[in-house]
């Protein structure tokens, strides 16, 4: 299979650029996986679709703001890019201006109330950087960084919250897990009050969900890797869902891969933490995931090849082109859509 039989045609005002006033207000494609067909909702009407003994899988983690802007020595203004803490005040990072920024340089962020060296140059060009300040790294870090947005975002947001989850819990992202935007607290209490179970995983998105694919055959595509968690109070609710025959419903394509990387080939789950760096596309066989909720993903991606997994690439692909024609918003600030066997029932 090809990456590019994962393209398709996107005119370049659909990318949403900020958030809607009111996260729920965003509209909701409804996709049945088996037949392809579609549906026009809001999200606030997701709790028509749920029932009684599903489960919905939620990823509470939280989105460092980890892009931080300072100068060096001569007042040359640069950027560091936190992607991976190595301990003891050592991170793996992205920085520019690259040529500027070699092993022995340093840099000053604020008024001096965080300073860094560059200590080494791994692969990719990444940088290690050894960080040195008083009191605790995160209060700095939420005092000086800045929310690291995807690339097609080119309006700064005004509000950080609204790059977090209205769950978000646990430091330790680079973006966001988009599709959990939508939520309200409001929301997930009307679902709740249905009989409908909210279960907990963390995985900590990094930049690598943005990297394009650039195998020309998807299957030698390498994956890149992120940690995540599932504890057993999750652990448990999924089985007791499974055993009970209801639906095990992810939120956003991270909550699926780590569900999926952790589930036994019967679907069943025990509590684990590791690294993951499980693809999944056409031909994956779904162990724990009943269906998903999901934001529309950039053309020749490994996350629209995951949906692609669930309702097929025909069904995908012109549910995408339903979805420009409708003129829907795309990507992390974009619209929704929800893939499930409904059937026949979209109304």
């Amino acid at each position: 299979m090809k990456t590019s039989d994962f393209n398709y045609y996107l005119p370049e005002e659909l990318i949403a650029q900020t958030p809607l006033e009111h996260r729920d207000d965003s509209r909701l494609m409804t996709l049945d996986k088996n037949t392809g067909k579609v549906g026009h909702q809001h999200f606030y009407d997701l709790p028509k679709y749920l029932r009684a003994g599903d489960c919905l899988i939620l990823n509470n983690s939280r989105v460092l703001p980890a892009r931080l802007i300072g100068h060096r020595p001569t007042g040359g203004a640069c950027e560091v890019l936190l992607l991976k803490d190595r301990g003891e005040d050592l991170w793996e990072c992205l920085v520019r201006p690259g040529r500027k920024l070699k092993p022995g340089a340093t840099v000053q962020f604020g008024e001096g109330q965080l300073n860094a060296e560059i200590e080494a140059e791994i692969e990719d060009g990444k940088r290690l950087v050894r960080f040195h300040y008083k009191g605790i790294f995160l209060e700095v870090l939420e005092q000086l960084g800045r929310m690291p947005l995807p690339p097609y975002i080119k309006a700064e947001l005004q509000d950080n919250e609204r790059y977090q989850t209205v769950y978000s819990k646990v430091l330790g992202s680079t973006a966001a897990p988009t599709a959990g935007l939508h939520f309200t607290p409001e929301l997930l209490e009307q679902i709740q009050a249905m009989g409908v179970k909210l279960a907990y995983v963390t995985l900590h998105v990094g930049l690598g969900t943005f990297r394009p694919v650039k195998a020309e055959d998807i299957e030698e595509h390498e994956m890149h890797s992120e940690y995540c968690e599932i504890p057993q109070e999750t652990a448990d609710i999924i089985n007791e869902t499974k055993r009970n025959g209801g639906r095990v419903i992810c939120v956003g394509t991270t909550s699926c891969r780590t569900v999926e990387s952790f589930a036994s080939e019967d679907g069943t789950m025990t509590a684990r933490s590791g690294w993951t760096n499980i693809f999944i596309y056409p031909g994956y066989r779904f162990k724990a995931m009943d269906a998903l909720v999901t934001n529309f993903h950039l053309p020749e991606s490994t996350l629209i090849m995951l949906v692609s997994a669930l309702a097929g690439r025909d069904h995908v692909l012109a549910a995408y082109e339903e979805a420009v024609r409708e003129r829907y918003r795309f990507f992390s600030f974009g619209d929704a859509m929800f893939i499930a066997d409904f059937q026949g029932k979209q109304d």
